[in-house]
């Protein structure tokens, strides 16, 4: 079967949540729930992969630092997760949208029959014109924290799983800096934005480094594991910052914003 024109995933992470304090960045909520309800209203099925949980329930409960240990960490996406989905539906309603919340585990997508009924519940609720929020279900599943041996990784990689359970054309991943790089950006000046990438090898890997902010999980090479992955089945994936989500009108276009790796035809 083939891939959905009109639908988009698209995964914003904890860096573009949260403010350097790491509280929530209201504005910044704002201006990305403002681009995604506009695009909807133009007839995009939109889902969105949302990281935050943990460092949003951190700040309510008054930890000063990241939790360290797993009870924690998962009290913490607990508390967060519910005040992550309060900002979007608060956000999303001035908007005039629904919103739906999907928490995955990984045997969610490893046992055939709930793939297939999580499936048919995405179908359902785009058919509905509902936007689904997802996250990895990080107040029961130990893996997406921490383990070794897990399938998401984080949500990077859930983000392209998604794209793939749902045949969306694209996949736009927020960082906190604008695209992919020849080198790091934010310690060498005179680093170069690559617009395109057509094949993810092993000299493009050697390119990323480790993790990006302090507040999140993933750095850019989680990003290139997703846009692989995502490419594999057809879909194209665009990196792009977080901070401008306007570059999405350029990007439901066919412009250039960030860095594109191509799916596979």
């Amino acid at each position: 079967m083939g891939l959905y024109n009109n639908r988009i995933v698209v995964k914003v992470g904890t860096s573009t949540l949260t403010n350097d304090a790491g509280k929530s960045d209201l504005r910044a909520t704002d201006r990305l729930v403002c681009t995604l309800a506009d695009i909807h209203n133009m007839g995009y099925e939109v889902i969105l992969v949302s990281s935050g949980a943990i460092a949003v329930g951190r700040n309510k409960l008054g930890m000063h630092s990241k939790p360290d240990s797993m009870r924690m960490k998962q009290a913490a996406a607990a508390v967060g997760q519910c005040s992550l989905m309060y900002l979007y539906d608060k956000f999303f309603g001035d908007y005039d949208k629904t919103v739906a919340q999907i928490l995955l585990n990984a045997e969610d997508i490893e046992e055939e029959e709930k793939k297939e009924n999580l499936t048919n519940t995405f179908n359902a609720l785009l058919e509905m014109g509902v936007i689904p929020i997802v996250n990895e279900n990080d107040s029961v599943s130990y893996k997406e924290i921490e383990s070794e041996d897990r399938l998401f990784g984080d949500n990077d990689m859930l983000s392209a799983v998604v794209s793939i359970l749902c045949r969306a054309k694209r996949l736009v991943i927020f960082s906190d800096i604008d695209g992919f790089y020849d080198s790091d950006p934010r310690l060498h000046p005179n680093a170069k934005l690559i617009e395109q990438i057509d094949c993810i090898d092993d000299s493009v890997y050697s390119l990323a480094g480790g993790a990006g902010s302090r507040r999140g999980t993933g750095g850019m090479r989680t990003k290139l594991q997703a846009a692989q992955l995502a490419a594999s089945q057809g879909i194209d994936t665009i990196v792009t910052n977080g901070k401008r989500p306007e570059a999405l009108y350029d990007i439901i276009k066919g412009g250039q914003a960030g860095t594109l790796f191509t799916g596979k035809k």
